[in-house]
């Protein structure tokens, strides 16, 4: 599951603090994971300042620890294995206004993939990806609301960055997280955003409601309403 927007935030916080993001940076320099002493010296700082700060980056996602022994020492007598850094796996990113590409690249690869043998067009699978992409979001987001359909539609959708507002009739989403891409590739875009958002309450059993095309000016093209 995608992590929330907080959470996110928090973690890349952690490299403002100076010593932290010079560590973080050494780390990222070197061919291997690298240990306490090394990072220590590469960074200019104490070998106790070092551990302190690597281990918080540690906490934070942004480095994993591996352990192992020096090159040549093996046996009975080599002593435990030294705790080594190296980059964390895991992938953080943070955009204002709340932009989610990497969504609409797995959507878009999906949709190419299904229809490269020719036996459904491509406009087809699209629509095929994004329903299911929608209905993936409402299953892993915990919902607040579970007996409230349009509650449980906003939250999944805030937590993917669409800003929903409630509205007479439903809600209008503030913003589109595939925003550059609508500028271009508006009609594409658009229907990425009306299938997606209807997996999404389709996921959540929300029978009553539906997303349909309603554009306007400064926010996404989709908007949620009562059937």
């Amino acid at each position: 599951m995608t992590e929330d927007f907080g959470t996110r935030v928090e973690r890349i916080a952690a490299l403002g603090e100076p010593v932290r993001r010079a560590l973080y940076r050494y780390v990222l320099s070197q061919d291997g994971p690298v240990g306490r002493e090394l990072a220590a010296a590469g960074a200019g700082v104490a070998h106790h300042v070092a551990k302190f700060h690597l281990d918080r980056l540690v906490a934070d996602g942004l480095l994993e620890v591996e352990y192992a022994r020096p090159p040549g020492r093996t046996g009975p007598g080599a002593g435990r294995p030294a705790k080594l850094y190296r980059r964390s796996s895991r992938e953080i990113a943070v955009s204002l206004p709340e932009r989610h590409y990497d969504l609409a690249g797995r959507v878009m690869a999906a949709a190419i993939t299904a229809s490269a043998d020719g036996s459904v067009s491509l406009a087809e699978a699209l629509r095929i990806a994004a329903g299911a992409a929608g209905r993936t979001l409402a299953a892993e987001a915990p919902h607040a609301h579970p007996a409230d359909a349009m509650a449980a539609a906003s939250e999944v959708l805030a937590g993917n960055g669409y800003e929903p507002r409630p509205s007479t009739d439903g809600l209008t989403l503030a913003n589109c997280p595939f925003h550059r891409l609508a500028e271009t590739y508006t009609e594409l875009v658009c229907g990425l955003n009306l299938h997606l958002i209807g997996g999404v309450l389709d996921g959540l059993g929300a029978d009553g409601l539906c997303a349909r095309l309603d554009p306007a000016p400064g926010r996404c093209c989709v908007v949620v309403g009562e059937i």
